[in-house]
């Protein structure tokens, strides 16, 4: 594995952005936050004084630069495959925030480009990395569950009207609505842990506020495995955040996974084990200030590693790609009324 750090440039300084700031920043030996760029020049330019990096009011003048090896793209989600595409061609590593694309075809796109530009795509599912996550995904490998029955992942949050009022938030073109923004990383973890879905019938409706796509949504699943789930996702639980979670229920034993970003056991029963619960003995740990949780460091950890190693990441593009097919799955059956069946939207690209 090569010493050399790699240089990063985040392109987007909203919300998430300081979260990868932070991140680069704790890996100082590998890694060192060179620029940030972002449309709204006050807000490149705290990020960039916060941790000593440089401004770009143009992301393609970051990208254009020899000093950067890899590009964080942290903008609106419509813009995700195109940015991180134009990086792919610069000859950026690519790592991009949750959902990978908002269109399969996006994805695909992106995940092409970066093949064919021979650089690394990471997907940042940072919930994945978690203490309790991993615990979960290897509780299921282990067989200790026994067959899996029944999987649910639910969201109950809640977000104000001024929050859908950025001119992006809550559209059709740069985001979607409660499921593809706020569920998507729970959506994600039950699908990997539970395994792939075969058919969905969802549920989709803007009850609280004004907005182009759903602040509630629900949805019935049916895996390969012939396991039922059921996903809740909303942003309509005034005055605050009360749950996210992912349950499995198998044969032998039944688990939940919640706190703040899935951090907490807060159900463990498994067949001749002892009950756990309050898994985590720190309460920083249990439950990080925010729902992004402390897991963005694994994930860039993760990258590097693999781009020095010549593999691929653990969250790449493909991994990326399963969470996004399946909300599309749920939009498509919201509008035509019907159980979709996954491989319908593989075939609709044909």
């Amino acid at each position: 594995m090569s010493s050399r750090r790699l240089r990063f440039g985040i392109v987007g300084c909203g919300r998430i952005a300081p979260r990868h700031a932070e991140s680069i920043a704790s890996l100082h030996e590998q890694a060192k936050l060179v620029a940030v760029a972002d449309a709204i020049p006050s807000r490149a330019h705290h990020l960039a004084q916060r941790y000593g990096a440089e401004v770009e009011t143009d992301y393609r003048r970051l990208l254009d630069r020899k000093d950067i090896d890899v590009v964080n793209i942290c903008t609106p989600s419509g813009l995700h495959a195109q940015m991180g595409i134009e990086a792919a061609q610069a000859g950026k590593h690519v790592i991009v925030e949750k959902p990978i694309a908002l269109t399969l075809q996006d994805a695909d796109s992106l995940i092409c480009a970066c093949a064919n530009a021979g650089v690394t795509l990471t997907v940042v599912l940072q919930n994945r990395y978690n203490p309790p996550m991993q615990d979960l995904k290897h509780l299921v490998e282990s067989g200790k569950l026994g067959r899996l029955l029944l999987g649910n992942a639910t969201v109950r949050w809640y977000r104000p009207q001024s929050y859908y009022e950025d001119g992006w938030h809550g559209t059709r073109a740069m985001d979607g609505g409660a499921l593809m923004n706020q569920s998507i990383h729970h959506i994600d973890a039950l699908q990997w842990v539970m395994g792939d879905v075969e058919r969905v019938f969802a549920y989709g409706a803007t009850l609280a506020h004004r907005m182009e796509c759903e602040d509630a949504g629900v949805a019935v699943l049916r895996f390969v495995s012939g396991a039922l789930g059921v996903v809740e996702g909303s942003t309509i639980t005034w005055p605050e955040n009360l749950e996210g979670s992912v349950a499995i229920f198998g044969e032998r034993g039944s688990v939940k996974v919640g706190g703040t970003a899935l951090n907490r056991k807060v159900f463990w029963k498994v067949e001749g084990e002892l009950e756990q619960e309050r898994f985590l003995v720190s309460k920083d740990d249990v439950d990080p200030p925010t729902v992004y949780g402390y897991s963005h460091r694994a994930v860039i950890a993760d990258a590097i590693s693999a781009i020095a190693d010549g593999r691929a990441p653990k969250t790449d593009g493909y991994e990326g790609r399963k969470s996004l097919k399946l909300v599309l799955a749920m939009y498509r059956s919201m509008e035509t009324g019907r159980e979709v069946c996954l491989s319908e939207l593989e075939s609709s690209l044909l």
